[in-house]
């Protein structure tokens, strides 16, 4: 095992971002194409390299207060009743991240119009919400199923007849500079997108560690598990869990803190389900279930593309895999599944079942114990980290309970009244 874990920004970011567009067609790419555009401008515009930085992540996390399908598809449509609610939402889950502060800033703003604002384009927040008002308008224009260069001109024609209305003339004239090129419009919905802001991208050279790491699976955490106040605490709870085992299993302390990073991940692929199937509150449908069995092949393929978290993509995604083969939806096997694997299905296992669903209450001790027991004997999960879910029971729930709890209020203290 590894001591030292690093991977770069960029590639954790834009992997994370592209999770959240998933859901839709009509979704792919809008948060990498709105920092691209957010990114041209702002080297148009000689922004430092630290403010580069704040506003392309901002940009790359702009909808991340939009906790619905539905709610995304009518934000790009045009159609949201209000615009706001995903902005407020936006800056309250990044601004306890010290370096996300200011974006989330950006974040709670880049819906503001210019003659909504009563201060000078010279403050940075106002001339870096401006640049990412509009970045997003000229996403959201582009028609998907209309070749680029047959529309761009129209984009174009719509943005200078919003000068000093909606958009601020400097911010206009900087956007003019930059779409002068087929190249940019090229490049903004190129598939090689994400390559190009990898490799380009103000992130390029900048890597982090554990802790940060951390700190943004936590961010994600929230994202997924908050679409829905019945999976409000789900993934803190899989998260604490899956930690506590894998300690009193005797892993290695940075194994430890890896597995919360896999426990708050593993249902990433989640992002990509409709909420109408995720908040169904009697049985799935044949077909809904179908749809349901990717959440986890879009868990492995998010992760994967993280250099440095391979391991940690397997055991977030290998959490409905069985040890004879019956799981989904890579139908792995006993000689497949690791040890981290084996904890997070179990891990995940006790969660569900002690936990409220639209369609039931959490199972008492003895439900619970007799359902997992169950899975142990037909050998489906591992029978040692099964006995030490028992032989800890009290103190797993209790730590368990604690911290969903804390998840629970954070949610509610600022999610719930919308």
């Amino acid at each position: 095992m590894q001591r030292h874990i690093a991977v770069n920004l960029g590639n954790l970011v834009l992997s994370l971002s592209e999770a959240m567009d998933l859901a839709d067609p009509s979704l792919i790419q809008h948060q990498q194409r709105v920092a691209f555009a957010v990114w041209e401008m702002g080297k148009a515009a000689g922004l430092s390299s630290e403010r580069l930085e704040q506003i392309f992540i901002a940009a790359l996390l702009h909808d991340i207060g939009a906790f619905s399908l539905e709610e995304k598809i009518s934000l790009r449509n045009f159609e949201a009743e209000n615009v706001e609610n995903h902005c407020i939402r936006g800056e309250s889950l990044l601004r306890n991240i010290p370096w996300l502060k200011k974006s989330s800033k950006i974040i709670r703003f880049h819906h503001k119009e210019w003659h909504q604002w009563n201060e000078s384009i010279e403050n940075p927040l106002v001339f870096e919400s401006q640049l990412l008002l509009l970045a997003d308008y000229v996403e959201r224009n582009i028609n998907r199923k209309q070749y680029i260069l047959h529309q761009h001109e129209d984009t174009i024609s719509k943005i200078r007849s919003s000068s000093g209305s909606y958009f601020h003339p400097r911010v206009v004239d900087l956007f003019m500079t930059v779409s002068d090129r087929e190249e940019f419009w090229l490049d903004l919905v190129s598939h090689r997108l994400y390559s190009l802001l990898l490799n380009e991208g103000p992130f390029r050279r900048i890597e982090i560690g554990l802790s940060d790491i951390s700190l943004l699976s936590e961010l994600f955490r929230n994202i997924i598990d908050f679409r829905s106040r019945f999976t409000s605490t789900h993934s803190s709870g899989v998260a604490e869990s899956a930690s506590m085992l894998s300690r009193i299993f005797g892993l290695t302390e940075t194994e430890i803190e890896l597995m919360g990073v896999a426990g708050n991940l593993h249902d990433i692929g989640k992002l990509a389900i409709p909420n109408s199937i995720l908040d169904k509150p009697g049985k799935l449908t044949r077909n809904e279930m179908a749809i349901m069995k990717s959440h986890t092949y879009y868990t492995y393929t998010v992760i994967n593309t993280i250099g440095g978290l391979q391991q940690i993509a397997e055991w977030a995604a290998y959490h409905h895999e069985r040890l004879d083969g019956s799981g989904y939806p890579f139908h792995c096997t006993a000689i497949e599944l690791n040890t981290g694997a084996r904890i997070m299905m179990v891990a995940d296992i006790f969660t569900a079942l002690t936990e409220d669903r639209p369609y039931r209450k959490g199972l008492s001790r003895e439900e619970v114990v007799r359902i997992i027991k169950q899975f142990s004997d037909r050998h489906l999960v591992d029978t040692k980290i099964v006995n030490l879910l028992f032989e800890n029971y009290e103190e797993i729930r209790s730590c368990v309970a604690e911290r969903q709890a804390a998840a629970r209020n954070f949610y509610e203290s600022q999610f719930s009244f919308f």
